[in-house]
């Protein structure tokens, strides 16, 4: 048997209807931006695996950090231990974060990331003695697969199977371009009817909404609502850390900063799973007590892993780097010259760009789903094209690695132009 037909013999993927999904691609290696499958079929990974690899797949530098610490420390306990990488993964974010962020707090990806600062919110007002046990989030948000991450998304499918098993989560609309009133007198009315514990977002982009986008001002308005009435914040960052808005987080485009955020994906440049969720002092105080009860009871058993550390730094450290912040810069430039070429396309409803991230949405005859046969359609065209593009719906999105090269842009760009004119 060859590797499909063995994946297809033991293996369970995500997001998969096995009875009606194509068979998998199998990959056998990558390289920068690039992969191969076993028929060695070159293939252009233009979301950089799930938006974790911005600096490319095999990345020496990062395999050099990681390879040095699996020979030193691969792994010790969190609970009552602690390791130099942990500290310094610590001392490096604390240079980037916004000035209010003050203790990290270890996980293991982007939903557990999402689990911690929800629990944290609502212990904190528990503990305090207050009963407050709504989260606030926007329509059409994802946070995740986990339990109170599920409950926080608003992407229906993921979750019916289990509505009536969630905390109590309200939602308000995402104030994109001229409707900002409509979220701002939804936020007000929400926390003057509820006891709500925390508003939970992802900063200025919504990814699995289809990279719906949205000011910093009117995040500016929502946080500082949240603030006069004693709302925790928590900026959801998995997706939007680490570059791709074009800052080193999209809450760097902001004015107000939230209590707390989530991190992971390209924290460890697409390796190791390793998440962050990060606190303010008054956060940590609440828990900070002679009460053991008032201790914050979660844990991983690969917390703060030291390889996922060394990892972390050497992403970090190649974020930092002139190189990829240029890369950056051109990459969004290059977005935005073909979101000015594309959007005047007569089946294209609009295009947008921030950073590194590109999304057009392209007009339908019929109402389309989100696995819909439009996406369905896309979708395979792109893998038979050698692009690796996952659709949502009818919006088709770019968030490449940002070692991608021009050349590499430009094939991807060409066949969602070629895409457009098929469906």
């Amino acid at each position: 048997m060859n590797l499909v037909e063995k994946d297809n013999q033991y293996l369970w993927h995500p997001y998969t209807q096995h009875k009606t999904a194509s068979a998998p691609i199998a990959i056998t290696k990558a390289e920068g931006a690039l992969f191969w499958d076993e028929n060695n079929k070159e293939y252009i990974d233009a979301i950089a695996s799930w938006w974790v690899n911005p600096f490319g797949h095999s990345n020496k530098i990062i395999a050099d950090a990681i390879y040095k610490q699996l020979t030193t420390l691969e792994h010790v306990l969190f609970g009552g231990f602690t390791h130099e990488p942990a500290v310094k993964v610590a001392e490096r974010l604390m240079e980037i974060l916004p000035d209010n962020q003050k203790k990290i707090f270890f996980s293991d990806n982007g939903s557990t990331a999402v689990e911690v600062a929800i629990k944290v919110a609502l212990q904190y007002f528990f503990n305090k003695g207050e009963k407050r046990t709504i989260i606030i989030a926007f329509e059409n948000a994802f946070h995740g697969d986990t339990f109170a991450a599920m409950a926080a998304s608003g992407i229906s499918f993921y979750t019916m199977a289990f509505q009536g098993m969630f905390i109590d989560v309200v939602r308000i609309p995402v104030p994109v371009k001229g409707k900002e009133r409509e979220s701002f007198d939804a936020l007000e009315e929400t926390i003057k009817k509820h006891n709500c514990a925390g508003f939970i977002f992802e900063p200025l982009v919504q990814g699995a909404a289809g990279m719906v986008m949205y000011e910093p001002e009117a995040l500016d308005k929502l946080i500082e609502i949240c603030k006069k009435n004693n709302v925790l914040t928590i900026a959801d960052e998995v997706m939007t850390g680490f570059g791709k808005t074009g800052k080193n987080f999209a809450m760097d485009y902001a004015t107000e900063q939230p209590d707390m955020i989530c991190l992971s994906k390209a924290l460890t440049g697409g390796t190791i799973p390793m998440a962050i969720t990060t606190f303010t002092a008054d956060i940590f105080e609440a828990f900070y007590d002679d009460d053991i009860n008032k201790a914050l009871f979660h844990g991983h058993t690969f917390t703060a892993n030291p390889t996922g550390c060394a990892a972390a730094l050497a992403s970090i450290d190649l974020l930092q780097t002139s190189e990829m912040q240029e890369n950056i810069k051109r990459i969004n430039k290059s977005h935005l010259l073909f979101q000015k070429k594309i959007e005047k396309h007569p089946k294209v409803i609009t295009a947008r760009t921030l950073g590194v991230i590109f999304a057009v949405e392209i007009k339908s005859d019929a109402e389309e789903s989100y696995y819909g046969s439009m996406r369905t359609k896309l979708y395979n065209f792109f893998i038979e094209k050698g692009v690796v593009l996952r659709p949502v719906g009818n919006i088709v999105y770019v968030l490449p690695p940002y070692i991608m090269t021009d050349e590499q842009l430009q094939k991807i760009y060409k066949t969602i132009e070629e895409a457009i004119e098929m469906v």
